[in-house]
């Protein structure tokens, strides 16, 4: 079974950090992943932890950078819409570089898949998120140095249950993906963005497959919430 796994990155370098080290750590035994990240190469951090775990030989995972102008990049439909298309997988997932999959999360899903086959749309039910973390806190000096790989503590984060398949919690059939796309006859979603903001286009995407998602129980699934958002590093991208 082959899965992609979708993530964009813009000033979240840290982040993608421990996203990426998540699969160097755990990497799968029960299915392969394509692990894609859309990036511009004026995110020179982001290029670097790129670069990086491009030299990483893990078993189970294929590492997948596919650039976007900052436009294209800022409005996060345009790469998910693209990536759908062109998938070859059997699962694809939506998600985003705060998202940590860590032990067993993968294979738990290999296994869960199969059970599901007739489903368009997943969503994990249950996320371990931490707190707000501030910029200062010591899981991102961690990385502040530069590329490496990096493990979270468990013991930071508590659950967080969500009813539907909402932003990086979208795992869709490859064969729907490949049909529908990513809301991409939806004008405004697939309009370069001036600044990487707040996005609705999971919600007009539910809407367009008829289903919010079914719930998974997906265990070692975590989220890294922080309060320095990459979007306010943004404000030069007004000159596009």
């Amino acid at each position: 079974m082959r899965i992609q796994i979708v993530s964009h990155c813009w000033n979240y370098s840290r982040l993608l950090t421990y996203q990426l080290s998540s699969l160097a750590l755990h990497p799968p035994e029960k299915l392969d992943v394509i692990m894609t990240v859309f990036y511009n190469e004026e995110d020179q951090r982001t290029c670097e932890v790129l670069d990086y775990f491009a030299e990483r030989d893990v078993p189970g995972v294929t590492w997948q950078r596919w650039h976007q102008e900052k436009g294209e990049l800022f409005r996060r439909a345009i790469g998910r819409n693209l990536a759908a298309l062109a998938n070859e997988v059997d699962w694809i997932w939506m998600t985003d570089c705060d998202q940590v999959f860590h032990e067993g999360c993968l294979d738990a899903l290999a296994e869960l898949l199969p059970q599901h086959r007739d489903a368009k749309l997943l969503f994990p039910r249950l996320v371990a998120c931490t707190s707000h973390l501030e910029e200062d806190d010591s899981l991102f000096d961690a990385v502040e140095a530069g590329p490496r790989i990096v493990d979270i503590e468990p013991r930071q984060f508590s659950p967080v249950e969500h009813f539907k398949a909402v932003g990086a919690l979208q795992i869709v059939r490859g064969d729907v993906a490949r049909e529908v796309g990513y809301c991409k006859d939806i004008a405004r979603f697939m309009r370069p963005a001036r600044q990487f903001g707040r996005t609705r286009e999971d919600r007009k995407f539910r809407h367009l497959l008829g289903t919010h998602g079914d719930p998974i129980e997906l265990p070692g699934l975590f989220r890294i919430e922080h309060r320095p958002k990459g979007r306010r590093r943004l404000r030069p991208a007004r000159q596009l």
